[in-house]
């Protein structure tokens, strides 16, 4: 039997990780097909090519940015028990669950973050600028997003001291997490209702991908949804049938080709809230009853 500290201080197999994301989008891409829950704008396959690729890169600067310098900060905390969990003494269990709601409780502050500071939202717009919001969607994230990501990366394990099994198991979930809530799957309401209690769901993520820039600015959740009840930016109220995806400042197909969507953050920036007339796009008609809505 291996001991607490020897199964805290290996990661969840590779195999094992890659099977349950792959596996689960597959089996996403396929609910898409026979549930959709909105209409796409895009040739879908042209899109999901887009999407693929900058997920590629995205995976890339993981691989040599991010993991060689945040895995041994985790066995470093676990092997001389530096940061908050490991002062705590719990089982292991325990420390993996907590390890988990902290990580994405500070993931969520890092989402406002990139919606927040400038420079970030020039990198992060390059997710938001899809003109339809499904599973691909999900791997849609400039590399130098990524790049800027690391040091808060870094600090969250470091300050929570997370072990390899806890972070590993996170970056999984986390990962399972987005696949999900990009998703264009049409869950059934009742379902769905009693699940954006506690996970971020479709319909619930859908609506922080509205260009209403009130609308953006909520439901900011990746795995729980805890984080927007706590901080009262949750938002349930708006159906999918009304919701415009992307940027008001990029809704021309023409102008988010890949190497538009990459040349991004590096252009002289406009404001993002602004639609081509110069207006910001409002909601003018009144929202649809609760019956389609998230809200109860």
């Amino acid at each position: 039997m291996k001991s607490r500290s020897q199964q805290l201080g290996r990661e969840i197999p590779t195999w094992l990780s890659a099977g349950l994301v792959f596996g689960a989008l597959a089996a996403i891409l396929w609910l898409e097909k026979r549930r959709p829950l909105r209409r796409e704008r895009e040739v879908k396959l042209r899109r999901d090519a887009r999407n693929v690729v900058m997920g590629a890169m995205t995976a890339i600067v993981i691989q040599l940015a991010e993991k060689p310098l945040v895995m041994p900060l985790a066995r470093r905390a676990h092997e001389k028990r530096r940061g908050l969990l490991p002062r705590l003494g719990l089982g292991r269990v325990l420390e993996t669950v907590l390890a988990t709601i902290l990580l994405d409780y500070t993931l969520y502050i890092w989402h406002v973050l990139m919606h927040r500071v400038p420079l970030l939202w020039r990198f992060h717009r390059a997710h938001h600028a899809d003109l339809d919001l499904s599973t691909t969607t999900a791997l849609r994230f400039h590399f130098g997003e990524m790049l800027l990501s690391v040091p808060w990366r870094a600090a969250q394990v470091a300050t929570i001291g997370v072990a390899p099994r806890p972070l590993s198991f996170w970056q999984t979930l986390t990962l399972l997490a987005i696949l999900f809530h990009h998703s264009n799957v049409r869950l059934p309401m009742a379902l769905e209702r009693w699940l954006c209690r506690v996970l971020v769901t479709p319909r619930m993520h859908g609506i922080h991908h509205s260009v209403i820039e009130d609308e953006t600015n909520s439901n900011w959740g990746t795995i729980f949804s805890f984080p927007d009840y706590l901080h009262t930016t949750i938002r349930l109220n708006v159906p999918q049938q009304v919701i415009a995806i992307g940027v008001p400042a990029f809704r021309e197909s023409e102008r988010l080709r890949l190497a538009d969507v990459l040349r991004m953050p590096f252009e002289r920036q406009r404001p993002s809230q602004k639609l081509k007339s110069g207006s910001a796009p409002e909601r003018r008609e009144p929202l649809p009853g609760r019956a389609t809505t998230l809200a109860e």
